[in-house]
């Protein structure tokens, strides 16, 4: 289901890439003249997260009337697809790939060889290994450390004489939960103890597994005083268990997404530990990488930026830069960070 509707949104986005360029009365400095095709291509876009990134890169390459044709590709979380995909568009001629590269790695080559033929290929948030200029033309990375920062100067300020804090994050081994981990650290000394397996309590970002690895830290830790998540929507599921055990839901600092917003404003009042901090949950990451791969493909001006850095998104304490954001008449499954409207997010969700 998710599948075909991501393939509807993003072919309906698509098609407006020629009607909103021409229309377009400022075209950005990455936009240069020569035309050029360019590619979306996922590891895995069956997630509501993906459904907005994906439809946030088509809005971005909208904006340049220098790209004539726009093509996406889902590897639906099959390595093998996913290399297919990308050996299928440098054969099909598409001038420029833009890779979330889900499999690390295991895509190098594919990606090696698609740049060895000319392509202009631009991996963005999953470290794929490799090398700029030798392997694919840039990496645009997102400063997942500077997340843990973020998170430990909060938590900091939440928890002053320590705390024991449970971080939950996606697959074993993930560089993204590695990196949030060391930038907590650089904040945080030995009183604020990690009573999660190291490096952190495996989730794969889903809904029901990290309920199974809540449920179970809890009856283990009589003691809870933060949650710290790096996919705060995949939590909604799981918090009620706490009313279960007969205890409040800690402060947590996370991701934002709007099911995790309109949980907390339904349940803070009952809750009287239940704090919000959340880090932009980073759809625009896509935009980055978009706006490098139309640069380099139709002689424009690359961006300075090579890093996508997530700002800090909601404060429910002191409502800085933002309070926590509810908007109950749209879709539970959007980002309200997203530089994306939250009524285009719904009709890119399907919903």
């Amino acid at each position: 289901m998710l599948d075909n509707t991501l393939k509807i949104a993003v072919s309906a986005l698509a098609l407006t890439v020629g009607a909103t360029a021409a229309m377009a009365q400022d075209v950005p400095s990455w936009c240069g003249p020569n035309e050029a095709s360019l590619a979306l291509l996922d590891g895995f876009g069956g997630n509501s997260w993906r459904l907005v990134t994906t439809a946030s890169g088509a809005e971005e390459v909208a904006k340049c009337p220098s790209i004539t044709q726009f093509e996406y590709a889902d590897g639906q979380g099959d390595t093998q697809k996913a290399i297919s995909d990308i050996n299928s568009m440098v054969a099909r001629g598409i001038n420029a790939l833009v890779v979330f590269g889900d499999a690390g790695p295991a895509v190098l080559p594919a990606l090696t060889n698609a740049y060895r033929a000319g392509a202009i290929v631009v991996p963005y948030r999953v470290n794929v290994g490799g090398e700029a200029g030798t392997n694919y033309t840039k990496f645009i990375g997102s400063s997942f450390k500077d997340d843990g920062v973020n998170w430990g100067n909060w938590i900091k300020e939440q928890l002053p004489d320590g705390g024991n804090l449970l971080f939950l994050s996606g697959p074993a081994g993930n560089s993204q939960g590695v990196d949030e981990l060391a930038g907590m650290k650089e904040v945080l000394d030995d009183s604020y103890v990690f009573i999660n397996p190291e490096p952190f309590a495996v989730t794969n970002w889903d809904p029901s597994l990290t309920q199974q690895v809540l449920s179970a830290e809890i009856a283990k830790n009589d003691q809870i005083d933060m949650i710290v998540s790096d996919f705060g929507p995949s939590l909604v599921g799981a918090l009620p268990v706490f009313a279960e055990f007969g205890r409040s839901i800690p402060a947590i600092a996370t991701s934002d997404g709007n099911s995790l917003s309109c949980f907390w404003a339904e349940n803070q009042e009952s809750n009287p530990d239940f704090k919000l901090f959340t880090v932009a949950t980073g759809n625009d990451n896509v935009r980055l990488a978009v706006q490098w791969a139309v640069a380099e493909a139709t002689g424009g001006t690359p961006p300075t930026d090579e890093i996508f850095k997530a700002p800090v998104f909601e404060d429910s304490v002191s409502g800085t830069p933002n309070p926590v954001d509810c908007r109950p008449e749209l879709p539970g499954s959007i980002y309200l960070s997203a530089e994306m409207t939250g009524e285009d997010q719904a009709k890119a969700v399907g919903q």
